[in-house]
């Protein structure tokens, strides 16, 4: 039985990361990616996507720089970057092109209608509805159109 959906975890595929332990903190209990970043003030999701587009040294070093920025904890400040760089291994690798550039793992483009398509879909739908409005509105002279006015002067 699943739980239930208040309590999924969004970006689930980012988990392994989160929840890995970075190490334990200055009263000894163990501190979890996810919870550093709580401490940081940062989305731990969001930066675990952002984290997870960049290239695996520029994230290492990113995240090497956060746990930096936490309070001491029982890890030697020298070994952040060795830290860093084995919670790194954990997060999904993303292809950038298919993020970034629209294009399908299969090497196809995806399709995007172009901007002039849209200029020609919105010129015939303008088109459309001026030539609707035109051909209700009445006519000068046209006097089938308009109900007959009567002109009674009163009793005679």
């Amino acid at each position: 039985m699943g739980l239930p959906s208040p309590f999924v975890l969004p970006r689930s595929e980012f988990n392994a990361f989160l929840f890995a332990s970075i190490g334990e903190d200055g009263n000894g209990t163990p501190l979890s990616v996810v919870s550093a970043l709580a401490q940081l003030d940062i989305d731990p999701w969001k930066e675990a996507a952002r984290l997870s587009d960049l290239p695996k040294a520029t994230a290492a070093a990113a995240l090497d720089g956060l746990i930096r920025r936490l309070p001491v904890g029982r890890w030697d400040p020298s070994d952040t970057r060795k830290i860093a760089a084995r919670l790194i291994e954990l997060l999904p690798r993303s292809d950038p092109v298919v993020r970034r550039g629209g294009v399908e793992p299969g090497g196809r483009a995806k399709a995007r209608p172009s901007i002039v398509v849209w200029f020609i879909v919105l010129a015939f739908s303008g088109y459309a509805i001026f030539g609707m409005a035109v051909s209700w509105a009445p006519r000068w002279g046209d006097h089938a159109a308009s109900p007959p006015v009567s002109y009674e002067l009163g009793p005679q």
